[in-house]
């Protein structure tokens, strides 16, 4: 096991870890959000909301600016 390489021990370390232990992180889905989720949400809302897809007649698809005066990215 001495030719074995450090990175491949320490995954096999790791692993056995995690059978012991159980996964690093696990939070259940169903919890309350959080006021401060409930705004970061709103506010990620808001800045998608501003946004609309144009798709060419290839195929691909552009994200432009609902308000047509709206130069901040032009």
């Amino acid at each position: 096991m001495a030719d074995e390489p450090r990175v491949q021990r320490f995954m096999r370390f790791t692993g056995r870890l995690r059978m012991i232990f159980g996964p690093a992180q696990s939070s259940p889905l169903d919890h309350e959000m959080t006021a401060q989720n409930k705004e970061l949400l709103a506010r990620q809302q808001a800045a998608t909301e501003q946004w609309t897809t144009v798709a060419r007649a290839d195929g691909t698809t552009y994200l432009v600016p609902k308000d047509p005066d709206d130069q901040s990215l032009r």
